[in-house]
């Protein structure tokens, strides 16, 4: 069977999405969507991406009205946290889940969920 490689984008609506892509680029270094042959679009570093439907009454999103909720993989989950702190990003939640790895929770300004999550490396058993 042929299968898909990788996930190649991710489209959602906003209120201000110019606005919006210079947030996650200036907070979480998300190159914008390039415009021209010259630009870098974001590269992601290779490892796991979970692909997770979820039942419709689940409140881990957050809101009940919430559709999704980005996930993305960070290398230094502290530093990145002192980072968004330092701009006045709030963090919603931290979480430790054997086996698995660290997690934290942020909005982002127009107040889509954002789990970041540093992934247990097989060392730190």
């Amino acid at each position: 069977m042929e299968k898909v490689d990788a996930i190649g984008g991710f489209f959602f609506r906003a209120k201000d999405p110019k606005a919006l892509a210079a947030w996650y680029e200036q907070h979480l270094g998300i190159n914008p969507v390039t415009q021209t042959a010259d630009e870098q679009p974001w590269m992601q570093k290779s490892g796991p991406t979970v692909f997770a439907p979820f039942a419709m009454d689940t409140e881990y999103f957050g809101a009940m009205d919430q559709q999704w909720m980005l996930n993305f993989r960070v290398s230094n989950l502290d530093a990145l946290i002192e980072q968004l702190q330092s701009a006045g990003i709030e963090i919603g939640r931290r979480d430790e889940i054997a086996d698995i790895g660290s997690f934290a929770r942020i909005h982002d300004p127009e107040g889509n969920p954002i789990e970041l999550w540093q992934p247990k490396k097989a060392d730190d058993a």
